[in-house]
């Protein structure tokens, strides 16, 4: 019997902290990341996916406004120091594009 996957907001922003608290701690590499992300997604069943992929896309941008925020608020001693290269400004509109193709409402 497939295992059953849920897609609720919740269970979704639950998986994609763990994941990157695990990534954070030293746990898991990007490419474990990413193998846990394809594995996860391939259980969700293919007519809970465009809900699914809605509510990871809101998660995605949710956090990346808070990773920006936080950047933004710690003081850098060095101009080099404020391009932090995880939040560049190419990330952010990725995931700003893909949640304006998803009409998912923006982050604020």
């Amino acid at each position: 019997m497939p295992q059953e996957i849920s897609v609720s907001y919740l269970a979704i922003k639950n998986k994609v902290y763990r994941l990157i608290d695990a990534m954070v701690v030293g746990e898991k590499s990007e490419a474990d990341l990413q193998e846990s992300i394809r594995r996860w997604w391939s259980l969700i069943h293919p007519a809970d996916r465009p809900i699914a992929k809605k509510y990871l896309l809101a998660i995605l941008g949710r956090s990346m406004a808070a990773l920006d925020a936080i950047v933004d608020t710690v003081p850098s001693s060095h101009p080099c120091e404020t391009n932090y290269p995880l939040l560049s400004s190419d990330r952010s509109k990725l995931v700003e594009r893909l949640m304006k193709e998803e009409n998912v409402p923006s982050p604020v």
